[in-house]
């Protein structure tokens, strides 16, 4: 393996493992050349083996898939499901996890647990997905009050311009979905740690692509959907809560499985379960369950570091290629603060509608090409278009972007 070092950062020129042989579990890469994973990212076929598994199970003696045998294949998954999730990211006890169907639920969830006082504050980018928006914004009809931070992503210094002594959460993504840009997480985290200040990061771009260790980081709560980084199922994600913090919340939203005395169904109780399971809402996905867990022993067998290296230095690809072909680039340069996504601008930058036409033109061509990408749009409307890696991509995955662009412009 070839490593470049840049500002602490590991940069590979080639993969630390056999990217032939790897290609060869992910079937879309004989179809497409696919480079969409931050919308949803095909399953390894390890993975879709154990979903098959599941529904031949489920078929024939579903009562079997809760509270298996320990030698049944299939495993234990209320064991093994926050056990590898874990040791994914590092959690202290897996009590401090528990299964969701998304982002968007575990941080509702969260949200509704917290006893928010007029005048608290919440902090985060300008440019979040809605998922790590939308439940903070709510809370604005009791009284908390949501501060944006302008920019691409949210940094230490603009943080401290926002913060202050009403500060109660500070939410980011690990990686930025639009921008690509990646939160320095440890500097955020001990931000927010030294002020008594909770610190809530969505990973649903991250966890899958690079390490995240929420005790190094001195991250409190970390949601994370399936389907994107982690190449799982839809339907099925996780939620990290730190456990210090977890005993100060009082879910808002209350499931059957998610009290002391649980399984008396008629003796109806709302003391809270101990640790994240206070958070579960009910009958869970087996399934969805049983894939992560098969999609987490892949990527990590992987190396996460490895996966980190080799989606950087195809941004880094992509990047070059795509600015010596004139178009501007959003995502940091810098590999230090990008990952596995770039998005660069694209159409007349003062001619929004014909721009947008043009957007959907280019991405139309390229699928015809069976190149797959996605289309997204700022705040104002103004078109972008957006490549985003993975661990089996290539350099000729990334290259065919500019070529196929660069042909539509000389026609």
């Amino acid at each position: 393996m070839a490593l470049q070092k840049t500002k602490g950062f590991s940069v590979t020129t080639q993969p630390d493992y056999d990217l032939e042989t790897l290609r060869r579990e992910f079937p879309i890469s004989q179809q497409f050349t696919y480079l969409d994973h931050a919308s949803i990212a095909p399953i390894p076929l390890p993975s879709q083996q154990v979903m098959q598994a599941v529904a031949q199970r489920l078929a024939a003696d579903p009562g079997s898939l809760f509270g298996a045998a320990p030698d049944d294949v299939l495993g234990n998954l209320f064991v093994t499901f926050p056990a590898a999730v874990a040791g994914l990211i590092n959690a202290a006890d897996p009590r401090e996890i528990v299964g969701v169907a998304s982002t968007s639920t575990a941080l509702n969830l969260v949200a509704q647990s917290i006893d928010w006082q007029p005048g608290d504050n919440i902090v985060f980018s300008a440019v979040e997905f809605p998922s790590n928006v939308y439940p903070w914004m709510v809370l604005e009809r009791r009284g908390v009050e949501c501060r944006q931070v302008p920019g691409i992503g949210l940094t230490p210094d603009a943080l401290a311009d926002f913060a202050d002594e009403s500060t109660r959460l500070v939410a980011v993504s690990a990686l930025q979905f639009w921008s690509g840009h990646r939160a320095d997480l440890a500097a955020l985290g001990a931000f927010c740690r030294e002020r008594g200040i909770l610190f809530v990061v969505d990973a649903i771009q991250a966890a899958g692509h690079m390490p995240v260790d929420v005790q190094a980081m001195q991250i409190d709560i970390l949601a994370c959907g399936g389907q994107k980084s982690l190449m799982s199922l839809p339907g099925q994600g996780f939620l990290y809560v730190r456990d210090a913090v977890c005993q100060t919340l009082q879910p808002g939203l209350v499931g059957p499985n998610a009290v002391k005395e649980w399984l008396h169904w008629l003796k109806y109780d709302l003391t809270p379960e101990d640790g994240a399971q206070r958070f579960m809402m009910g009958t869970t996905n087996i399934t969805g369950m049983a894939v992560l867990v098969e999609s987490l022993r892949f990527l990590r067998a992987l190396g996460l570091e490895n996966i980190d290296a080799w989606t950087r230095h195809l941004s880094q690809v992509v990047i070059h290629d795509l600015s010596d072909r004139g178009y501007t680039i959003v995502t940091p340069t810098d590999p230090a603060h990008h990952g596995s996504i770039v998005t660069f601008r694209v159409g007349d930058p003062d001619d929004r509608e014909k721009a947008n036409t043009e957007a959907d033109t280019l991405v139309e061509r390229l699928r015809a090409e069976q190149v797959r990408l996605r289309k997204h749009v700022d705040a104002a409307g103004a078109p972008y278009l957006r490549i985003s890696t993975h661990c089996y991509n290539t350099e000729d995955d990334v290259h065919r972007v500019g070529m196929i662009l660069g042909e539509y412009e000389y026609e």
